[in-house]
């Protein structure tokens, strides 16, 4: 591991940088007030404005905006009212019931409002006891509301003058990813590699992908300075994103017969080799990642022009000794690897040619594309969207059930002394953080919570106990903050941990001596709230995965087949538009990475829950091989070239026919005999056969040209390899069939309706 470049890559990314924004707007003005002796009359200021910071999600200005505003109005309204009913205990659990329902239920319109939600919900357990607003109600909550805009005037100062920053960060984060994905995918190279696991990796990591393309498209897309504006910058920056996705298409593009090819070459260098390279090739593509992310211009790591050469050139030599009739297709194979790495690398240096574009150039850049279709659908701000979703048919109506009740039991909880429960408010919080939509989810986060929470408790009071010196102590305040708030989307653990730290240390500067206290009641109260939070999670209303798995794998198989056709189109000459099949590229990859995320959940859930799991996984698997292969084929169609030599029309009726006949079996309907007999058509590439018999021919008869042009490959390795690609995206669509038919006959009074 390069930890180097992993630094890198953590200190530049969105993460630490926001977490950095949001400690100093929330740290400075405590620092003021602790100059002037009055931090701990004006504690809720800094508390106002670290609220509003956590619900800034990344996206477009206006988006973000509007948001912070209505996390301000929400949480002066929760404040305000749960300050005032705070001693009329029945006024409190019917206020819990109102916020607990409302503040879930807007999580319909999307992550943004759902942040919103769970912040108010943390704003309503701050203030239920009354205990930080003390005599003066509405002093408190003037400086409460005081903090909260704070952080609006320092986000509308911060996005003025850096207007580019999150989108360049968020762009660099899609390379990072993208890197990380093409270290996978070298994998397969290695000496005896393990394919299950590596193909698991590559599943999960497609899901990381797609989350975050549409995060980053939605901010490009949307922010209406990077798409309308002709600065230098703006135009740059939506190239290198349309860049990225054609990347990933590209990376796809490398699936193969991976088995095949480690039993072919088993005995020489070459797959440790390209290996090298394409671990040598997710450097550069991190390289590019890290220099969007940090603002600066990125420079090629390596002569990748020379390695490349180098790779071409090992591979030619193993051909001029090995090449024989026998193993003449497993060359061919090689070859086309080899031409898709050219292709790879091609793309990577046009994308550090980017860098280097000057103002004309990029001011000329136009894409071409409608960009408002590849927007990430959102709910509209409207009545009926809630309404709709008050219904028990609805996951968010359950989980807003599901919260209620959690809060309810944790508040009435507090009223028993057994444990000496001291902060009302932890628990509820706790529950807030742990308990998500997603049983699996929830147990996760439980676990991670408090694990955290013991190892953080146990670092605070260690440092507390040894630690004397303010400065210091101060010093360690401020780092955990800064890793707290950088690590809580991809780290809960180590999130959890540090949050525990700053808060041990926040309440020792506000009341020295009470280390112990704070202790026993961090712990007690984490460990009551995640028990609160497992046990409604699994009894109250649960949405358990296998629900949801037969709509998503409609929707999977659906894609796939519209992907397909678009790809096929392009081989029987029809009109093709370019922004029809990426519309088409990018559904099938969402479709999947949808039904992927699924799965990884399902995994999580209780046994007696997991059901047909092991089709599901095979369902899952011969997905991301369809979508994959199809994304190969897909690089044949876009050079232009003719191939009568393949009969196109019959493998795409045959092909189709299996997709139409699972996607028949998944609606519940009976397959039709037109079908059957579609998917049983031979298609007539017998002149392949025997084009390759005559070059076999030559090669007994030693007719072996040695020509070393890297980027220039064969018509007959063409042919074959897209014959190879069809029949491969047959064998795995009519596996896909099979399966299905047996989900179908063996579970056919279980399976969910749609």
């Amino acid at each position: 591991m390069n930890y180097a470049a992993e630094l890198k890559k953590f200190v530049t990314s969105q993460y630490v940088y926001s977490a950095i924004r949001i400690t100093l707007a929330t740290v400075l003005p405590c620092l003021v007030l602790a100059h002037f002796g009055v931090l701990k009359e004006f504690f809720l200021f800094p508390l106002g404005t670290s609220f509003v910071a956590l619900t800034d999600q990344p996206g477009p200005f206006i988006r973000r905006r509007n948001s912070l505003i209505f996390a301000i109005f929400c949480f002066i309204v929760v404040s305000l009212i749960a300050s005032l009913v705070m001693n009329i205990k029945v006024l409190v659990i019917l206020e819990i019931i109102i916020f607990g329902m409302f503040f879930s239920l807007i999580g319909v319109y999307g992550q943004r409002l759902a942040a919103v939600g769970s912040l108010s919900l943390v704003v309503l357990a701050i203030f239920i006891d009354g205990h930080l607003t003390g005599s003066n109600i509405f002093k408190s909550l003037l400086i409460f509301a005081s903090g909260c805009i704070w952080f609006l005037l320092i986000f509308l100062i911060v996005t003025t003058i850096q207007p580019y920053k999150l989108a360049s960060q968020m762009i660099g984060e899609n390379y990072l990813q993208l890197a990380e994905f093409l270290r996978i995918k070298a994998n397969y190279y290695q000496k005896n590699p393990d394919f299950d696991k590596l193909t698991t990796q590559v599943i999960a990591k497609q899901v990381g992908i797609k989350n975050l393309q549409e995060e980053t498209r939605e901010t490009v897309f949307k922010t209406r300075t990077i798409v309308n504006e002709s600065t230098t910058t703006s135009r740059l920056l939506m190239l290198m994103f349309l860049n990225s996705m054609d990347l990933h298409e590209k990376l796809m593009t490398s699936e193969s017969d991976y088995q095949k090819l480690q039993q072919s070459f088993e005995d020489s260098m070459i797959l440790v080799n390209i290996h090298d390279y394409l671990n040598l090739l997710s450097e550069e593509i991190t390289n590019i990642g890290i220099a969007l992310q940090s603002g600066t211009r990125a420079r090629p790591m390596f002569n990748t022009e020379l390695e490349l050469k180098n790779l071409n050139s090992h591979y030619f030599e193993l051909r001029n000794k090995q090449l024989s009739p026998d193993n003449l297709e497993n060359f061919m194979i090689l070859r086309q690897i080899l031409m898709r790495i050219n292709e790879i690398t091609k793309e990577v240096n046009e994308i550090y040619k980017v860098f280097s574009q000057d103002v004309k150039l990029a001011k000329s850049l136009s894409t071409g594309l409608d960009l408002r279709k590849f927007m990430p659908n959102e709910e509209k701000l409207n009545f009926k969207v809630l309404r709709t979703n008050i219904s028990l048919s609805s996951s968010h109506f359950r989980h807003a059930i599901r919260i209620t009740t959690a809060l309810l039991l944790g508040y009435l909880f507090s009223f028993f002394q057994l444990l000496g429960i001291g902060h009302t408010y932890w628990i509820l919080i706790t529950i807030v953080a742990i308990l998500k939509p997603a049983y699996s989810i929830t147990k996760q986060r439980n676990l991670l919570r408090l694990y955290g929470t013991i190892a953080g408790a146990l670092i605070a009071y260690a440092i507390l106990y040894f630690i004397n010196i303010n400065g210091v102590l101060f010093s360690i305040l401020l780092l955990s903050m800064i890793l707290c708030f950088s690590l809580l989307k991809g780290r809960y653990f180590w999130a959890v941990l540090f949050m525990t730290i700053y808060i041990f240390l926040s309440f020792n500067f506000l009341n020295p001596g009470n280390v112990n206290v704070i202790f026993k009641d961090r712990i007690i109260d984490t460990i009551v709230a995640g028990i609160i939070a497992f046990a409604v999670s699994y009894i109250v209303l649960p949405v358990w995965e296998h629900t949801q798995n037969l709509d998503l794998m409609k929707k999977s198989a659906e894609c796939n087949l519209i992907y397909f056709q678009s790809v096929v189109s392009k081989f029987l000459q029809e009109d093709v538009d370019i922004e029809d099949y990426k519309m088409k590229r990018k559904n099938a990859i969402i479709a999947l990475a949808n039904l992927s995320d699924n799965f990884q959940r399902m995994i999580s859930e209780p046994k007696n829950q997991q059901k047909k799991l092991e089709v599901v996984h095979q369902f899952v698997a011969t997905s991301h091989l369809i979508t994959a292969y199809t994304a190969s084929l897909s690089q044949y169609s876009q050079n232009n070239k003719e191939f009568p030599e393949i009969d196109t029309e019959s493998w795409s009726r045959k092909i189709e026919a299996e997709m139409m006949q699972t996607a028949t079996l998944l609606k519940g309907e009976k397959i039709n005999e037109t079908l059957k007999m579609e998917s049983r058509l031979e298609p007539e590439d017998s002149s392949i056969e025997d084009l390759l018999l005559k070059r076999k021919t030559e090669i007994e008869e030693n007719d072996i040209v040695d020509r070393r042009d890297p980027d220039r490959i064969s018509h007959l390795t063409e042919l074959k390899n897209i014959h190879d690609i069809l029949e491969l995206i047959y064998d795995v669509t009519k596996e896909q069939r099979k399966v299905i038919e047996k989900y179908s006959n063996e579970a056919e009074s279980t399976l969910p309706q749609s």
